[in-house]
């Protein structure tokens, strides 16, 4: 889900905007909300989001004013302001959109709509990076079952299946571990070493895909000949990673 905040010194243009968002089909994770510069840099540094919805005149300053405080803005942006004079000026501080009030609802889904599927691009990117930097390590991971406490090479897990709050790890040699942590956990821990989560319930080692499928709405087939289902959301991210394979 990506993360977003709204800086707007109107009260009513802020709950516009949220309800707007609402509306559409992507989700979105409003972090927070302020009013000035100086609240608003504080909120961005404390939350890091990967959005920000910016008005330029803002009480002690403009959204320009704000983006100057960062030495690297690690955020995407896009400006929602009723001065139309402003937008060269913008697009110079890499703007994905600009928006001019009153908001049209469809201009604003629209543009959210277009910096989620870039940001989602580019956080696949910086995962597959990481992954190709982790190749020459030996990583292992600590797996706690009720039963032991077992050390396990992060290449010997095929792939990962939920179970409630638990997960089972699938392994080469066709053993299977039960802990109880969830998915999620796994997703965030593993992914940097070269896993993807293809689907709510499923996370899978890169490099034990052994083939796709495109029947039956598309899913792998692993090492150990198990069906993985690749969600409908998912395959565009994961055909990207093939290409990178390639």
């Amino acid at each position: 889900m990506i993360s977003l905040i709204i800086v707007d010194d109107e009260p009513k243009a802020r709950s516009t905007i949220r309800d707007i968002l609402n509306l559409g089909p992507a989700k979105f994770n409003i972090l927070g909300e302020a009013a000035d510069v100086h609240s608003a840099y504080e909120l961005i540094l404390q939350k890091k989001p990967d959005l920000v919805l910016l008005d330029i005149n803002l009480p002690d300053g403009t959204g320009f004013d704000l983006l100057k405080k960062f030495e690297k803005i690690d955020f995407r942006i896009i400006f929602i302001t009723a001065h139309e004079e402003y937008a060269v000026r913008a697009f110079r501080f890499s703007a994905m959109d600009y928006i001019l009030k009153p908001i049209a609802a469809s201009d604003l889904l629209q543009a959210v709509g277009k910096a989620g599927e870039v940001i989602k691009n580019e956080k696949t990117e910086e995962k597959f990076k990481a992954f190709l930097a982790n190749l020459e390590r030996i990583n292992k991971i600590v797996l706690r079952t009720a039963e032991s406490i077992h050390i396990i090479s992060i290449s010997d897990i095929v792939r990962c299946e939920s179970d409630v709050n638990y997960t089972r790890f699938h392994l080469t040699g066709g053993e299977k571990l039960l802990v109880s942590r969830t998915l999620k956990e796994y997703d965030e821990m593993l992914c940097p070493s070269g896993f993807f989560r293809t689907h709510q319930s499923h996370l899978v080692n890169l490099d034990h895909i052994r083939r796709y499928d495109k029947a039956e709405g598309g899913h792998l087939i692993m090492d150990d000949d198990s069906w993985v289902p690749v969600s409908s959301r998912k395959k565009e991210q994961l055909f990207r990673l093939f290409e990178n394979f390639g």
